[in-house]
């Protein structure tokens, strides 16, 4: 079962990120969520900005279908464990694709410090 809460980070960030309140489900679609069997959103991203069909580390964020909790995690590319792109400095440019995909979600008005 996953955990949904109304705020959440990832491991290694100390930033902590809300759901906006004014966040509506056509914008989730929009960016690219992508509605489950149950009718949450999730969106999954890779995180090597080299090439997107690589096997990579990914960002995967899940948004309960009343829009008032969600789980965000970076993970190994077969999704099953939790990793931290923070701690090493090879992984730079996983922590900048990673800030760039934040930045447009919150620009889009989902996300919020």
């Amino acid at each position: 079962m996953v955990l949904l809460k109304e705020a959440a980070t990832v491991l290694g960030d100390s930033t902590t990120y809300r759901l906006n309140p004014a966040v509506k489900k056509y914008t989730l679609r929009d960016v690219g969520f992508v509605p489950t069997n149950n009718g949450n959103f999730q969106l999954e991203r890779p995180l090597d900005p080299k090439s997107p069909f690589n096997a990579a580390i990914k960002l995967k964020i899940t948004i309960e279908k009343e829009l008032k909790t969600f789980k965000m995690s970076i993970t190994s590319p077969d999704g099953l464990h939790a990793v931290d792109i923070f701690k090493n400095e090879q992984n730079a440019a996983n922590v900048e694709q990673f800030n760039f995909i934040i930045q447009h979600l919150m620009d889009r008005d989902i996300l919020v410090k």
